[in-house]
């Protein structure tokens, strides 16, 4: 089969490239800015695609609230000009990587939460997610395209930015072994979310490309949920010398929601998946990769302690 990614070379688009690649894929990569429509249609000209992965978006919720006409442009349009690519170049399948953030704040009573569960998003990010959404669904029934929309729930794993709350964790951790220091600044530590690993994830998204249903969502996650508490401590538990958790009330985003847990049940029926990384791997995974980067590099001084959504 031969694959066309974009945001390739971010966190999730990397480990994606490469499972395609070990499934037996010709994969090519789109470089251009999604926000230019001629570039995009020279590099799907260029490799008549049959499935497309939509990975490439501004995806840093804190950044949305200062930034968010940035964000619902190269989200919004972005995906529009991805989709309108992808039907002049032929592609059999697209497969828009979409956000649980669109579910916006959740009673108890909605969790898991479900695809037909409406969307009601709080953050802008979220908004232009859901946005972008509805692009997918106008260009299936107004256009023809073959379109499958993955809501992603928190991933984490190695390779994933420091602006997101488990590789922030661990970033930090890995910076006090080098430095000696004791202090992890954190926010928001008693919101629950449904973490997956990103070599999970991917996986859903290439079995939907194959078998999931033209013009569905699909929640990929888990099923459970975790306190950030749990995840720092858990962390905090591998550094290599006493640390404790000290709370910053610039790591607080501005609006949060108390739980997110997605209910996978749609994606187990239509394509048999289930997570296979556990979580303690993952962890041992992430940390692993922020000791080795933190001996290259100073950490981003954006570095995010408080519970992002996913992370493209």
């Amino acid at each position: 089969m031969r694959a066309l990614v974009t945001g390739a070379s971010g966190f999730v688009g990397c480990h994606l490239v490469a499972h395609l690649a070990a499934s037996g894929d010709e994969v090519a990569t789109s470089e251009a800015e999604i926000t230019d429509p001629e570039a995009l249609e020279a590099d799907f000209a260029g490799c008549r695609p049959d499935a497309v992965y939509h990975l490439a978006a501004q995806a840093d919720v804190k950044a949305s609230f200062t930034a968010a006409a940035a964000t619902l442009r190269v989200n919004v349009e972005g995906t529009h000009n991805v989709l309108d690519a992808a039907r002049r170049s032929g592609a059999g399948r697209v497969v828009v990587v979409s956000s649980a953030d669109v579910y916006g704040r959740l009673e108890p009573a909605d969790l898991p939460v479900g695809e037909a569960v409406p969307m009601h998003p709080v953050t802008p990010y979220g908004a232009s997610k859901a946005a972008a959404e509805m692009v997918c669904l106008q260009a299936g029934a107004g256009r023809g395209l073959d379109v499958v929309r993955a809501r992603a729930f928190n991933h984490l794993g190695p390779g994933q930015s420091d602006r997101f709350v488990a590789a922030a964790l661990a970033a930090r951790i890995a910076s006090n072994e080098h430095s000696g220091a004791d202090i992890v600044p954190v926010g928001n530590l008693q919101a629950r979310r449904d973490f997956t690993d990103v070599r999970d994830v991917v996986r859903a998204y290439r079995l939907l490309a194959e078998h999931g249903a033209c013009g569905e969502a699909y929640n990929v996650c888990s099923g459970r949920s975790l306190r950030v508490l749990e995840l720092a401590e858990a962390l905090i538990a591998r550094a290599r010398h006493p640390m404790r958790l000290a709370a910053d009330d610039g790591l607080f985003r501005p609006v949060d929601v108390a739980e997110v847990r997605g209910d996978p049940s749609k994606l187990r029926a239509a394509t048999g998946w289930r997570p296979e990384v556990g979580l303690e791997q993952t962890l041992d995974d992430l940390l692993d990769y922020w000791r080795c980067r933190t001996s290259e590099s100073e950490l981003s001084p954006e570095s995010e302690l408080s519970p992002q959504g996913d992370s493209q």
